[in-house]
């Protein structure tokens, strides 16, 4: 009987700076269109920042916040604000993951705002979205992703684009 071999590496589809410029020129548009200065992060599949812009007029505090985003977001391969959706999210009081914010503190976020960016299923990177409440962040980090979508759908590949993703 055949010995089956077993694959020891994994090809691995990598987010590179001009696919995080085509995001960040996106959600730039789109803060544009509903009047919100924002700061866009995007990070690797290891959380590493690739790209990050604060427009004119943004908050200070927004790249911290949308680096964080983006890094959790990536990190646990969902979005940030299901960390405390009821009634099940797992960082709420009497859950699982209660804390653990705590556990990184200054860039683990449990609020709206970062999305994995997740490419024919698998997650890639995340984004982050600092600057207006959490239906403009939605907002704008949506497109990011659409626009992503539309630019690799040529190559017959995908890309999620909801706001609640969970991988």
């Amino acid at each position: 009987m055949p010995v089956t071999e077993k694959k020891i590496f994994k090809t691995a589809i990598k987010l590179e700076l001009e696919a995080a410029k085509l995001m960040i020129e996106a959600a730039k548009q789109e803060s544009e269109k509903i009047n919100v200065a924002e700061t866009i992060a995007i990070v690797d599949d290891g959380g590493n920042l690739i790209a990050l812009e604060r427009m004119n007029g943004a908050r200070i505090t927004g790249p911290e916040i949308a680096i964080a985003k983006a890094y959790t977001a990536a990190g646990h391969k969902r979005s940030t604000h299901l960390f405390n959706t009821e009634p099940n999210g797992p960082a709420l009081p009497g859950n699982e993951a209660f804390g653990i914010q705590l556990m990184i503190p200054g860039k683990f976020a449990i609020f709206v705002g970062g999305f994995p960016i997740v490419v024919n299923g698998e997650v890639v990177g995340g984004i982050g979205i600092s600057g207006g409440n959490g239906e403009q962040d939605t907002a704008v980090g949506t497109a990011a992703l659409e626009a992503l979508k539309k630019h690799v759908e040529k190559d017959g590949m995908t890309v999620e684009t909801k706001a609640d993703i969970k991988k």
